[in-house]
């Protein structure tokens, strides 16, 4: 078992190097500090921290004002009100504009467990994947998070980075590549590729060792930005297995699944699955009872493939 940390720590940790290597670093919190780890900033160098409040629109817009003036500014809070309650300011002020602000939501997915339904954000990706100017990560552990928050400081323009609360295995090398648009193959396979990010790409791993005491080689590509895609390595593996399954913590319309079948319909249609929350809300309970019961499970993944796995011999 790989060691569990949680995502947000890694986010801390960036945000800890960047005030001290970019002095227009700004973090911006919904008084949520302490869960998003946006603490450390406050606790180590107060003069790069603002507490907003419980005022996701108000914190949006002023990280606009900040951008403005020349600042790199940090929006911070749980991922379900940054994307869904400050949505409005996010269009208008951020993207429109163009505007240099990093949005940080925390706290994503069914996988925050007790809070329930109001707490679990599992639309974002397809909110903030719409909007003009958005680039859209969803790292895979804590390591990862920390590599993406680096990025997108250095990455002129609008961007929206999502992370969970739950520890969760570290499967990334301190020397792993990460490069904004640019796909991790962590797999190659010959049958079918599965492709997922955030907390559901170990899962997938997991899920490939499965298929392979069955005989299937499963290709695993960490899918970690939304948009840009990744449109050549999604290219390569459709075309290489013929067989795709899209794995994610989210709602199963308007993810990263929706953005792989956008570009796969139009450029090489193949069969296709989708492992996703199923057009419901969750409900509390522990993060492990929740992904299983809402079926994002290593099982539910194989179960998948083998379903899509059929339709590969079929002429239409």
């Amino acid at each position: 078992m790989s060691m569990l940390v949680p995502m947000r720590d890694g986010y801390g940790k960036a945000l800890l190097k960047l005030v001290e290597i970019n002095k227009k670093i700004m973090v911006l919190d919904a008084d949520v500090a302490k869960s998003t780890r946006t603490e450390w900033i406050k606790n180590t160098n107060p003069d790069h921290f603002i507490d907003m409040g419980i005022s996701e629109q108000d914190m949006v817009g002023t990280a606009a004002g900040l951008a403005l003036g020349g600042m790199i500014p940090f929006a911070t809070t749980y991922c379900v009100f940054l994307a869904g309650r400050a949505w409005d300011q996010i269009r208008t002020a951020v993207c429109y504009n163009k505007l240099n602000v990093k949005l940080a939501g925390a706290h994503a997915g069914i996988s925050v467990g007790p809070d329930g339904a109001t707490h679990q954000s599992l639309e974002d990706v397809a909110l903030m994947r719409v909007l003009p100017n958005m680039t859209v990560v969803v790292p895979c552990d804590a390591l990862e998070t920390e590599k993406a928050t680096m990025a997108i400081a250095n990455l002129k323009g609008p961007c929206f980075i999502r992370f969970g609360r739950e520890a969760v295995p570290v499967i990334t090398q301190p020397d792993s590549p990460f490069e904004i648009g640019k796909a991790n193959v962590l797999r190659e396979g010959k049958d079918v590729t599965i492709m997922a990010n955030g907390a559901m790409v170990y899962e997938s791993i997991l899920a490939a060792e499965q298929l392979a005491q069955k005989g299937i080689e499963a290709g695993v590509i960490n899918l970690h930005t939304v948009k840009p895609l990744d449109t050549e390595c999604i290219l390569k593996a459709a075309k290489s297995t013929g067989v795709v399954v899209t794995v994610e913590e989210h709602q199963k319309y308007g993810g990263m699944g929706g953005a792989v079948a956008e570009f796969l319909g139009q450029n090489c249609p193949v069969p296709m699955g989708m492992v996703a929350v199923e057009d419901c809300f969750g409900e509390s309970g522990t993060p492990d009872e929740l992904m299983n019961k809402y079926g994002l499970k290593a099982r539910h993944i194989v179960e998948e493939v083998l379903r899509i796995m059929e339709r590969k011999s079929v002429k239409v």
